[in-house]
């Protein structure tokens, strides 16, 4: 049988102002500070916690690599490791020369959860997917996440 995906939360995501480290051998290297926000789904509520990042690179080809870590703490106390890695495709910084068309907008993410024994145990067995949203406010994203199943 094939697998399919269950819509689980939404990881609503508040960044500070990219530090540019500008090009290395990788490719154009920036970080991104995660500054809070929050998680709200069917499967999971919960509060982006400040002090994470995403470390990416922007390829000559256009394509984005997402590399980023951070924590989440649930409404009652329990802190979660969070590590979501991706791509997006016909990716463009955001200097306002260039857009991406909505039609032409790729960016898939695997999030991975980390948590201790208890109600969100099931974090850890279990396969994500996220659809990172095209951004359309400054220092935000959201990512839709679904679990395989």
């Amino acid at each position: 049988m094939a697998p399919t995906l269950e819509f689980a939360f939404t990881l609503h995501v508040d960044l500070s102002p990219a530090l540019e480290f500008g090009d290395t051998p990788c490719g154009s290297r920036r970080f991104i500070p995660i500054t809070g926000g929050t998680v709200e789904g069917p499967k999971l509520t919960a509060t982006i916690l400040p002090g994470g990042g995403d470390w990416n690179v922007l390829r000559e080809d256009g394509v984005g690599h997402l590399f980023a870590k951070y924590t989440i703490e649930t409404s009652d106390g329990v802190p979660i490791s969070v590590t979501n890695e991706g791509w997006i495709r016909k990716f463009r910084r955001n200097d306002g020369s260039e857009k991406v068309a909505e039609d032409q907008w790729y960016a898939k993410t695997n999030p991975r959860f980390e948590v201790r024994n208890g109600p969100y145990d099931w974090l850890n067995r279990t396969v994500f997917v996220g659809e990172l949203r095209k951004p359309n406010i400054p220092n935000h994203v959201d990512i839709d996440v679904y679990s395989v199943e």
